[in-house]
């Protein structure tokens, strides 16, 4: 089973990237956005507490989250391996990945970090919410949340490099270049 950490600031293309990745190595997409979001549409009591947190641009609570990732993890338990994109993003939810994946007699393989400065940032999720119409791409939660990613979510990124699982992408580049960059790195675990 290959289980991948796809980590980057939102904006910095772990959807787009993890579309390719599924595809090519037969992977399941976990993305804790998507799940808030079927909830939110679904108006779900969770999503309507999910509801109010995004639309504040607030982290939804570890207990939260974890309970919702285990859920779709065991919707699929045949799976060839999992990309997790936008989890975790606190380093207590990093250990709760890592013993949910031990009890299942698997592990995180590696991670990888795409590194996009604020400035694109900035622009590539001004132009994603002109098409989606996402809630949380919003102009003014933009800053919150990338100021939320570089306060809080980034000292992950320390924790998977301690156990030699880090693994940095040059997220500015081109798409096909970035896929390219991630293939190499996958096909190295």
């Amino acid at each position: 089973m290959l289980n991948l950490v796809l980590f980057g600031p939102p904006g910095a293309g772990k959807g787009t990237q993890s579309e390719n990745l599924i595809k090519k190595y037969q992977l399941i997409h976990v993305s804790t956005g998507d799940i808030f979001r079927a909830h939110v549409s679904n108006e779900t009591e969770l999503g309507l507490m999910v509801s109010k947190l995004m639309a504040e641009g607030e982290l939804v609570p570890d207990a939260i989250t974890i309970s919702m990732l285990e859920e779709e993890v065991d919707k699929n338990p045949d799976a060839k391996g999992f990309v997790f994109d936008g989890f975790p993003r606190t380093v207590p939810q990093a250990r709760e990945l890592d013993l949910f994946l031990e009890r299942k007699g698997s592990k995180v393989d590696g991670v990888i970090a795409l590194d996009v400065d604020q400035t694109e940032l900035t622009k590539r999720i001004a132009e994603r919410h002109k098409t989606s119409g996402r809630p949380d791409d919003d102009a003014h939660k933009l800053q919150k949340r990338i100021s939320e990613y570089f306060e809080k979510t980034i000292h992950v990124l320390p924790y998977y490099e301690e156990q030699g699982k880090l693994t940095k992408v040059n997220g500015m580049n081109p798409i096909e270049t970035v896929y390219t960059d991630l293939c190499a790195v996958i096909d190295s675990f």
